[in-house]
């Protein structure tokens, strides 16, 4: 099962805004979700910013020893707005997204995620391949 920060923002987290409080309160409501899913026996990939680790940190606690992986994607700031297909850096540098990651609102890198995914320096199949053969080596494929 895939969450992903688009589809749940329209309907679990429609009520929620972009707030540091609205932002923990996604992360939450998110792992809950994707604690029952994989408690059905899913793997649930959840691609979402989650920018403070103590979030990511309690939804790794809700899990399971070894049932969460954190995966961080990165690219440097300037990659992403070069490749931002809806605009919104655009607008958050024109200040009309405030608390937007990486531009009006902070961001804590993981410390030791189980994959580190260079987005600007390897093709999205290349990076597929990896997350599938940590999958694989972790005996959940």
């Amino acid at each position: 099962m895939m969450l992903d920060g688009d589809n749940v923002r329209h309907g679990l987290n429609r009520d929620l805004g972009f707030t540091d409080e609205d932002r923990v309160e996604n992360i939450r409501r998110v792992a809950e979700v994707s604690r029952l899913l994989t408690d059905a026996g899913l793997i649930t990939l959840v691609s979402f910013i989650s920018p403070f680790r103590s979030e990511r940190r309690m939804a790794r606690d809700m899990l399971p020893e070894g049932e969460f992986l954190e995966v961080f994607v990165d690219a440097p700031l300037e990659v992403c707005e070069q490749r931002d297909p809806k605009g919104l850096y655009k607008k958050a540098r024109a200040g009309e997204l405030p608390n937007f990651t990486g531009i009006g609102s902070s961001y804590e890198p993981p410390e030791a995620p189980e994959l580190h995914l260079r987005s600007d320096q390897a093709s999205p199949d290349a990076l597929a391949q990896q997350v599938i053969a940590l999958l694989e080596a972790r005996g959940m494929l």
